[in-house]
């Protein structure tokens, strides 16, 4: 007999679904505060960048990439959402041009939650760590009434070959991997909207690695990247003018847009965490002009679980990378531009 909480959704079990779950952006800045001023010598990127993940140098030759994300269920099917964790959880890793070499998972259960279920998540997520290149060495679980899973990654990257927020330059393109909406989608399947469509192309792209892209320009001229993820192509994309001191320009006619994904946002499959980026980012940090219709401002604010990589490549090279990536087969859009300035400006 299959007992009620088998029958259980998922994502009826989660109050926020995937990275929407992440804390505002202005009060996890509070938090932080008192911890950036901490330094080591070895420390190449840390708290003070707002990057993607740390870096530690070991040797001229070799540096530590560490990271770690988790989240509660964004999906229903427990094979599916450890996948996407562990897609998002390495994503980091790739976006700081690293490799992956090991994982250990954080997860917290439901003490009633049927055995076959965890170890279904377990087994999407290693699944994923083995396609990386890597291996899930560990980790550690706890009892909680809202499923969360995720990971620790540890991986390596050479020191002089460091991608960060910091380095986009006037003039740079900018290139994402993945198309948007995946927030949008999720929320739908959380509020019972979502056609099986839309929702089975969402995790096909959420648990597609971001090590090919990666992997196809990491020794091309990238001068800044970050994964797009729950702050929003808008949020990350803020970041990385912050951190360069320059001015984005991001056009929406240009944006991937994963199918339904509009039709939601019209219909007001909002996730609080898109919320919470407008609330954020929108004003000073970001400005959207009037022409921009309101279901693509909101597909700008959405938070992405496991997003593609935002790379800021200098115009001399956009061709060799866009060249790169065709060849390797990863997709690819152009959707905006770096000038002198400061701030987002999305139209």
């Amino acid at each position: 007999m299959v007992s009620s909480y088998e029958r259980q959704r998922l994502t009826e079990l989660a109050s926020c679904a995937g990275c929407a779950a992440k804390m505002g952006p202005d009060r996890l800045a509070q938090a932080l505060l008192p911890l950036t001023a901490d330094t080591h010598p070895d420390l190449i990127v840390g708290l003070q960048t707002s990057d993607d993940a740390a870096v530690f140098r070991m040797t001229d030759e070799q540096a530590i990439v560490q990271t770690v994300d988790f989240f509660p269920p964004i999906v229903d099917d427990p094979y599916s959402y450890g996948a996407i964790a562990a897609t998002n959880s390495m994503s980091d890793v790739f976006a700081m041009n690293g490799s992956v070499l090991l994982a250990l998972s954080v997860a917290a259960f439901p003490a009633e939650m049927p055995i076959e279920s965890i170890t279904e998540i377990f087994q999407g997520a290693a699944d994923k760590v083995r396609e990386a290149g890597g291996i899930i060495a560990g980790g550690h679980t706890v009892i909680d009434e809202e499923p969360k899973y995720g990971l620790s990654v540890t991986g390596t990257v050479r020191p002089d070959r460091v991608w960060t927020k910091a380095g986009a330059q006037p003039g740079d393109t900018l290139i994402l991997t993945k198309p948007l909406g995946t927030g949008l989608i999720t929320t739908a399947l959380k509020n019972g909207n979502v056609r099986d469509a839309h929702l089975a192309a969402a995790i096909g792209w959420m648990t597609t690695l971001n090590r090919a892209a990666q992997e196809a320009v990491t020794d091309l001229p990238i001068n800044a990247c970050s994964d797009i993820t729950g702050f929003s192509l808008a949020g990350h994309s803020s970041e990385i003018a912050a951190k360069s001191n320059v001015r984005i320009e991001l056009n929406t006619s240009a944006f991937p847009v994963l199918d339904g994904a509009l039709d939601y946002a019209a219909s007001g499959q909002i996730a609080g965490g898109l919320q919470r980026n407008l609330a954020h980012f929108l004003g000073e940090r970001v400005h959207v002009s009037t022409s921009v219709p309101e279901v693509l401002k909101l597909l700008s604010f959405d938070p992405q679980t496991s997003g593609g990589l935002l790379l800021s490549v200098p115009a001399q090279s956009t061709g060799a990378v866009i060249s790169r990536l065709e060849s390797a087969n990863v997709p690819q859009w152009q959707v905006g531009v770096v000038h002198d300035g400061a701030g987002v400006d999305i139209s």
